[in-house]
């Protein structure tokens, strides 16, 4: 909802005071959440094969994140909205941050399950808390790039990660081994910004001393004229909104889309390292590059879909090349290089992130949006458990990734054929709220 057809310096003000304010920070965070989320991934180079952990352990292991993930997701979402938002991410960081640096001591299978689950547990809320703290904050017209901002975070993790990743595995301090120390080293930086969090966010724009008060009142107008808006067209219940046929539809979009991220996030450096026999740290140092990629991808992506006010088709579009990308790596799979610059491409559906997300709160004010978001992030991501699993199954039986990526091309082209069938006018109005 643009307040005028030129900004006023008013406007203009106010709006990078908040982008710089809370951008580049909720950013950093999103890159210590994703380390400690992934790390799993570079691990797996040495730490299976210490552990004799089998693929289908690995990959049940690294998916069980999602269980623990799933219970906390709608709670902690309706926390950011009613209570505060920094008081809960500080808690998040500084829980995640201990369970991950746990992970350096596991010995046994069980211990592996038990420690993932805790750290979904530790971490259930917080890309879905960020997602609803942004409405706080970002006119409607403005989320998908804000949204691009925070979730590149995403691939400048694995690219900040994966050299890092690679160092880390080659120490032996103390006598221990590198995949431990990989944990240890990278739980320390969430404890840290959790108290940071708790003392740098201001949950509402009222309350932000950094702001002038006529900045503060222009943001707070103009997110009250939008949620008027919505309610002038239909007012939703908390449990009226989880069960809107789009939310419905946006889960199951989520859900099989995410196969494709967490196929290459939990499984790339083994593929790498399979196909081409490189070393640990060649392999770390490849992986980063298809991440270079994803960020450009998601930033082009989340800009474009703001400047056209389209959200659908820039959700639809990622998910088709990546589909396309995956078929064309099990054809090629005998030419390790072609395969690598398919598997690239591939990795950029991640770029359907910042429209996907801009469009629950689209059409749902405050609690209903809260929830909702909670409930597509929680059992969406349920697809995240399913696919390591899944590739790491078959990955034990045929010794090769292809049916895995079978599988992910066959959730890839659900996830399209769903988002391309939600109802578009509430999306194509969005702009005009």
């Amino acid at each position: 909802m643009a307040s005028s057809t030129f900004p006023t310096e008013l406007e203009l003000n106010a709006r990078r005071k908040i982008a710089r304010r809370l951008l580049p920070f909720l950013f950093l965070l999103f890159v210590i959440a994703f380390l400690d989320r992934v790390n799993v991934g570079y691990a797996a180079l040495e730490m299976t094969r210490d552990l004799s952990f089998s693929n289908s352990v690995f990959g049940w292991g690294s998916g069980i994140f999602f269980i623990g993930y799933l219970a906390f997701e709608i709670p902690g979402c309706l926390i950011v909205e009613r209570w505060s938002a920094r008081k809960w991410f500080a808690r998040i960081m500084v829980s995640w941050g201990i369970t991950t640096m746990v992970m350096g001591f596991i010995h046994t299978k069980g211990q592996f399950y038990a420690v993932r689950v805790l750290l979904g547990v530790a971490e259930a809320g917080f890309f879905p808390g960020i997602i609803v703290y942004m409405t706080h904050w970002f006119r409607a017209e403005d989320r998908a790039k804000a949204g691009a901002f925070f979730m590149a975070a995403l691939p400048v993790a694995n690219i900040i990660g994966s050299p890092m990743a690679g160092w880390l595995l080659g120490v032996h301090w103390l006598g221990m081994q590198g995949w431990r120390w990989l944990f240890i080293v990278e739980g320390i930086p969430a404890v840290v910004f959790g108290v940071v969090t708790y003392f740098y966010l201001t949950d509402w724009p009222r309350e932000a001393r950094w702001l002038s008060g006529e900045e503060r009142d222009w943001i707070t107008g103009q997110l009250e004229r939008e949620l008027q808006a919505k309610k002038a067209v239909r007012t939703y219940s908390i449990w009226e909104s989880m069960w809107q046929r789009e939310v419905i539809q946006l889960t199951f979009v989520y859900f099989f889309a995410v196969s494709s991220i967490y196929a290459l996030t939990i499984w790339l450096p083994t593929y790498l390292k399979k196909s081409s026999g490189m070393s640990d740290l060649a392999v770390t140092w490849l992986s980063m590059i298809a991440y270079v990629f994803v960020l450009f991808a998601m930033l082009l992506n989340g800009w474009h879909s703001d400047r056209t006010g389209e959200r659908r088709w820039h959700t639809a579009f990622p998910l088709m090349l990546s589909a396309a990308a995956f078929l064309l790596a099990i054809l090629y799979g005998s030419h390790f290089w072609v395969a690598f610059a398919c598997l690239t491409v591939a990795s950029t559906a991640n770029a359907f992130l910042p429209a996907f997300w801009a469009m629950p709160s689209a059409f749902l004010g405050e609690s209903g949006a809260a929830a909702s978001i909670g409930l597509i992030n929680s059992i969406g991501n349920l697809g995240s458990f399913a696919t390591p699993a899944v590739i790491g199954y078959f990955l034990d039986r045929t010794q090769s990734f292809t049916l895995g990526f079978a599988y992910v091309i066959a959730s890839l082209i659900i996830a399209i054929l769903l988002v391309l069938s939600i109802r578009a006018p509430k999306w194509a109005n969005r702009a005009a709220d």
